[in-house]
């Protein structure tokens, strides 16, 4: 057996490549859009990928299901009870698929989603135990999948919950102990609240370790899991729509189209946004006016899709030599109306300097000797709540930057404003939207709570 896993850390994001090396027959579980890796490997292994199999319609990512199937030729697998715009092989409770001596066991395990399933890998179709169990989002490593995604189309959350405990207790925890676990995400993402940065585990060592599996019984389980999730981004309602339709094809050797001045002003002028992928620290020093920062060397996609609109075009600011990378990160959130990048924007933004903004920012002990001088000063908190909880500056509100479009009518754009997240990151984000929002008076805190909190006396 060939057995891969992919780890995108980005999206926190798993996805698997399994084949059968007697036969050469393959398939590829929860697939990023971006396919050449999983293309390459095959190819490299002698494989032939004839099959795609989705745990279920993520929310987080868009899924490569369309792309593999149009490069290969292979079929889209979901469980029975899902229904999609594009045609579909489904598998039934407990079928099994061989690909030779490898062998897929398919186990509906409803809860994170009504379609979820599992899939339990065997070396050999006669194993009494199974090499590994493909669990989606329905069982991480440490945590379980959060069951309140649907909630905003027609799915309770407590109706999910005990789907979930049913699936997790009746067809997971009885499988052998010794079978590993494979999870579709893990650390970072929001899919859960306290997911592990380890990438595999066992059955056996979450049964011991992982605390909604040692909930004594259903109500306490669901108490748990549905208490203290973290804001879910403002794209994942879209994606897991757009994951049911039948859409676009990703080109990712595709480069966005290279804009002058003029034709970058043109675009934004229609309704563009601009995406400044460069660094806090760089955008501080120097901005176009109106750009909003996501760096991409943090979660760049899932952190665009919090604060951008899905249905508005975006012109990309980025380093040299990123320009395709940024289009093919915000295809992974099916994100795809990238409409060019400014050429030159060093020397752009030096031939233009009224175009030109800083991004004020202070120290953590400079918030602390100004703050008190700072007439009617307004400072906002943009971690998640569970962050939130175990502490803030003063006496912020509490506005997650993932919130904060939605929410930016809380706060007053007269009064200047201090943003502060854990590190610096997402106030950068958070700062550059209430910027663009018309702030006049904005600035963030370097290295945000995690400084500021190392300098208070003990």
């Amino acid at each position: 057996m060939k057995f891969t896993q992919y780890y995108l850390d980005c999206l926190s994001h798993a996805s698997y490549l399994i084949g059968d090396e007697t036969t050469g027959r393959a398939v590829v579980v929860d697939p990023r859009r971006d396919i050449a890796e999983y293309m390459a490997d095959a190819e490299a292994a002698g494989l032939t990928i004839e099959l795609v199999l989705e745990t279920h319609f993520h929310a987080d990512f868009l899924s490569g299901h369309l792309e593999l199937a149009e490069a290969t030729g292979a079929a889209i697998g979901y469980s029975s009870v899902a229904e999609t715009e594009f045609e579909i092989r489904k598998f039934a409770d407990g079928e099994r698929y061989s690909l030779g001596e490898v062998t897929l066991e398919t186990l509906h395990t409803p809860g994170h989603t009504p379609e979820s399933m599992s899939i339990v890998v065997y070396e050999n179709a006669d194993d009494e135990v199974p090499y590994g169990v493909l669990t989606g989002d329905t069982l991480f490593i440490g945590d379980v999948g959060r069951p309140d995604l649907l909630s905003s189309i027609g799915c309770t959350q407590d109706e999910l919950a005990e789907n979930l405990y049913d699936s997790l207790h009746n067809k997971l925890m009885p499988l052998p102990d010794e079978t590993r676990v494979y999870p579709a995400h893990g650390a970072g993402s929001s899919c859960g609240k306290n997911l592990s940065t380890d990438t595999w585990s066992t059955i056996g060592e979450q049964k011991e370790t992982n605390y909604a599996l040692k909930a004594p019984d259903k109500a306490t389980f669901i108490e748990m899991v549905t208490e203290g999730q973290p804001p879910a981004p403002g794209y994942f309602v879209y994606d897991a729509v757009l994951n049911r339709k039948d859409r676009a094809l990703l080109d990712e050797a595709a480069m966005p189209e290279a804009l002058d001045l003029a034709a970058f002003d043109a675009k934004v002028a229609a309704g563009a946004m601009i995406v400044d992928g460069r660094s806090p620290e760089d955008f501080a020093r120097g901005h176009l006016i109106g750009s909003i920062n996501v760096g991409m060397a943090g979660r760049y996609a899932e952190f665009a899709g919090s604060v951008v609109p899905s249905d508005v075009d975006i012109v990309l600011l980025v380093d040299d030599g990123f320009e395709l990378e940024a289009k093919n990160r915000l295809a992974r959130i099916g994100f795809d109306r990238v409409v060019g990048y400014l050429q030159d924007p060093l020397a752009v933004m030096a031939s233009n300097p009224a175009r030109v903004q800083v991004g004020p920012r202070m120290t953590a002990a400079d918030y602390d000797e100004r703050a008190s001088s700072i007439n009617n000063l307004q400072l906002v908190d943009v971690r998640n709540p569970g962050e939130f909880a175990d502490g803030t500056i003063g006496n912020a509100p509490n506005l997650p930057v993932g919130q904060l479009p939605a929410r930016i009518q809380e706060l007053d754009p007269s009064r200047p404003t201090v943003v502060f997240c854990a590190g610096g990151y997402r106030s950068s984000v958070a700062a550059s939207v209430l910027r663009h929002a018309g702030f006049t008076d904005v600035s963030d805190i370097i290295g945000g709570y995690g400084a500021w909190n190392e300098k208070v006396p003990a």
